[in-house]
This record gives C-alpha cells, sequence and structure tokens, in this order.
C-alpha cells in the first residue's frame, strides 16, 4: 500500500525555468491609485496603502508581491495624517516619490523629502507622520511573501514604543558575565567542523541593525561625479546604499540592495544576467530596457519588475539622464550561496560571494585622464 507521504521522484530531472515576465506600472497609473487613495476615508490606523502586484503571483502560492520574494507597496498619507504604530519581523524599504514627511522608527525621528531612501529593521515600532501641507507618497519593499510562504510573518498592530533587548540596551543578562564563546565549541576532525553547544545556539552574538536615513541631496552629489565618467567605462554608474550591519552581504537590509544610478544620456549597458531579481523606480529621464529578447520602454514615474531572476536583460537611455532606484534580492542569495552572475554573456557564470567577482576599467581610465 502506497503512502501518502512519500513523492517518488526516481530518475527525475529539472524542468527549465519558469520566468515571470517583467511588467512595467505607469506613472499615470501610479499617480491615478495616490488619487484614489487619497480620496478615501481615512482607514483606523490611517495606513492608506496599496499591495503592487504581479498577475502571476498566485501560482506559486506565495504572498502577493511584485516578483515571488519581494513586495511593493504604494502608501499615501494627506496632511495631517498619522499611523498608528506597527511592527513586524519583516524588513523594509521606503523611498519618497512625492511630498514630504517624517518616520518615528525606535524612537528616533526621520525628516525625509522626495526621493530620500531609509530601511526599518525587523520588530523595530514605527509610524508615519504627514506634517506638510501636501500629500505624500512613498513605495514601500518588504520580504514580507517569502516569510508569508513559509507562515512566520509576525506582524504586531498599535505596537507599543520600545526596543530590541541587547546586551548594550540593559537586557536581564546585561549583568551576568559573558563567557568566551570560542571556549564552548568543540573542534571535530583536522578539517575545521565544530561541535556547538545549546547555550551559544539560543545565544547568538548580536548585530545592531539602525534604522540609516540616506538624503538625495547626499546621494546626488555623489552620482554626479559618476555621471562624468567616461563612455568606455565598463561597468554601472551607480551608489548602493550601504547598511554595516549587512557585512558582506552588501545590503539596506539583510535581504535587499537597493542602489540609484545616474544613466547619461545615450548609454547602453551590456546584457547580462544573474539569479538575483530586480525592480526599478525611473524617477527622471526615460529609455528602454530588454528583457529576454523583448523590449520594454519607460520614463520618469514608471515602476519596473525589470529583471526576474535569471533573465538576460540590459537598459539603455534616451537623450537625458536618467536616475533609477533598484531593488534587489542580492543580499539574501549570497547568504545562501546562490547568486550566479554573468557580468559578460561571453564568459563563464561566477557564485558571488563564494569567488572572485567582476572588475571594471574604472582604475585605467583614471590614470588615462
Amino acid at each position: 500500500m502506497s503512502s501518502d507521504y512519500f513523492m517518488d521522484r526516481s530518475g527525475w530531472t529539472p524542468d527549465e525555468l519558469d520566468l515571470w515576465e517583467p511588467i512595467k506600472i505607469s506613472k499615470e497609473e501610479i499617480d491615478e491609485e495616490i488619487d484614489r487613495l487619497a480620496s478615501q476615508p481615512r482607514p483606523s490606523n490611517g495606513r492608506r496603502h496599496s499591495l503592487i502586484v504581479h498577475p502571476r503571483w498566485q501560482e506559486l502560492g506565495v504572498g502577493p508581491g511584485l516578483n515571488p520574494g519581494v513586495r511593493v507597496t504604494l502608501e499615501v498619507l494627506l496632511p495631517g495624517e498619522e499611523t498608528t504604530p506597527i511592527r513586524h519581523n519583516s524588513t523594509q524599504i521606503n523611498f519618497c516619490i512625492l511630498g514630504s514627511g517624517a518616520t518615528i522608527v525606535g524612537g528616533n525621528r526621520v525628516n525625509y523629502t522626495q526621493y530620500d531612501t531609509w530601511n526599518f529593521p525587523s520588530m523595530t515600532t514605527y509610524r508615519h507622520i504627514n506634517d506638510s501641507d501636501q500629500i505624500h507618497a512613498r513605495l514601500c519593499y518588504s520580504n514580507a511573501p517569502m516569510l508569508e510562504k513559509l507562515n512566520v510573518h509576525i506582524v504586531e498592530d498599535d505596537a507599543p514604543e520600545m526596543s530590541l533587548r541587547t546586551v548594550d540596551g540593559g537586557c536581564e543578562a546585561a549583568d551576568k558575565p559573558l563567557y568566551n564563546r570560542s571556549d564552548k565549541i568543540v573542534p571535530l576532525g583536522d578539517e575545521g567542523a565544530l561541535l556547538m553547544p545549546y547555550e551559544i545556539l539560543v545565544n547568538p552574538e548580536p548585530v545592531e541593525n539602525k534604522s540609516l536615513h540616506w538624503p538625495w541631496a547626499g546621494v546626488e552629489s555623489e552620482l554626479e561625479k559618476l555621471g562624468s565618467l567616461d563612455k568606455n567605462y565598463r561597468g554601472r554608474r551607480l551608489y548602493m546604499m550601504y547598511n554595516p550591519a549587512t557585512g558582506r552581504h552588501n545590503g539596506i537590509t539583510p535581504n535587499f540592495f537597493a542602489t540609484i544610478t545616474i544613466r547619461p544620456g545615450g548609454i547602453v549597458d551590456r546584457p547580462h544576467r544573474h539569479t538575483s531579481s530586480a525592480i526599478n523606480y525611473y524617477f527622471a529621464g526615460s529609455g528602454y530596457s530588454v528583457v529576454d529578447k523583448k523590449r520594454y520602454e519607460w520614463k520618469a514615474g514608471d515602476l519596473m519588475l525589470s529583471a526576474p531572476g535569471w533573465g538576460v536583460h540590459n537598459h539603455a537611455s534616451y537623450d537625458d539622464t536618467v536616475y533609477e532606484l533598484t531593488v534587489q534580492d542580492q543580499p539574501l542569495m549570497i547568504y545562501m550561496e546562490s547568486l550566479l552572475w554573468q557580468e559578460n554573456l561571453k564568459e563563464p557564470w561566477r557564485l558571488l560571494g563564494s569567488e572572485n567577482g567582476f572588475e571594471t576599467n574604472a582604475d585605467e581610465l583614471t590614470k588615462a585622464s
């Protein structure tokens, strides 16, 4: 008699990847949704927002998202409005696309204006305030779909203002002597295998993860320097907004990186691909992307799932300078040893974070100038 608990896959070979197709949400559609949200009565918790979802999100049984691992939310506040406090074990990136406002996160106030970026660590209580005389709108990027797929997305609405209990913050164990962790770990064999006791398993060394703020004015001034690079530059003219708590995984949160690119007029990138997926918000200029041989036009104010994981793609600008925010799940991929990256399709891919990556010709151009 066969069991309901086994699935025989003897001789099974994997199917080809079924990539989600790129989609573009136009500026006009975003503006219309901002107006619609603004016209509604204030919700009891003050959070006027809509999820921006891919038509295929239900096929995989994942939480609603713009790609399988990333949720993008359009959030709106009217002048004088404030949201109730909330916290959750998903992390977030916020990007202001209209107006200005403030966030109280972990008891600290972040004042922001258009095109500012800031992050929210896990389980840190926050609320949003619009103390201006204009509507403001934000794009919020979250790893909630992955946690919902695992059925462990914990959300506390109307949460109390409280900090995480770290040693420096004065937790109950702060006045107890800390033992040397390395003394408790037992080596096994000669190749580096170790045995870790339960006392360390349930008390890993904490890493402080702060809410950080990247004002657009400062980011823009640094990007202008990249805009003057020679057109022969083999690389992308961008800065990643780096959160040092992510360490070698290069992120703004443990899941995502966020970069802002300056793309002068007439720049065409080389086709490349990576297992991390990319979502672009264009806020100046216009251009096009080619993804798996299909062309997509975009302009300032458009939001686009521009690179499904492992899809071959490249981007190009028309006459005007382009500015774009890109969010990818690269840090998570590096941590999982899953980040395959092929910078040049004529050369093999590399497993970034586990082997040497790629170099540009920036130093050569600097010496030549």
